[in-house]
């Protein structure tokens, strides 16, 4: 079945950054775009991040273009989520997701908090 493992989260002071990784299995990996979404505390969880197949095009939520950035490495079956100049507001569970025929697959989400 669709697995989907993050790691990489912890405790940043502000300005600082972090490696977000999602480890995928169950599906060619290779074929399905992957988005990342954050949920902070008492929010709605957002997309914050997606990249494409074939040609990694990559697109953001302005809340974070120019810190963030995704990438993939498809022969690992891995996506990730590079965070600069983190702030206070970025503080949130950071979930990837695929979508694979009209159902959304989840994993278990990284923590991020950022604070001095």
């Amino acid at each position: 079945q669709v697995q989907l493992v993050e790691s990489g989260g912890g405790l940043v002071q502000p300005g600082g950054s972090l490696k977000l990784s999602c480890a995928a299995s169950g599906f060619t990996f290779s074929s399905y775009p992957m988005r990342w979404y954050r949920q902070g505390p008492g929010k709605e969880r957002e997309l914050v991040a997606r990249i494409s197949t074939t040609w990694l095009v990559t697109a953001y939520a302005d809340s974070v273009k120019g810190r963030f950035t995704i990438s993939r490495d498809n022969a690992k079956n891995t996506v990730y989520l590079r965070i600069n100049s983190l702030k206070p507001e970025d503080t949130a569970v950071y979930f990837c997701n695929v979508q694979i025929s009209g159902s959304d697959h989840w994993g278990q989400g990284t923590q991020v908090t950022v604070s001095s």
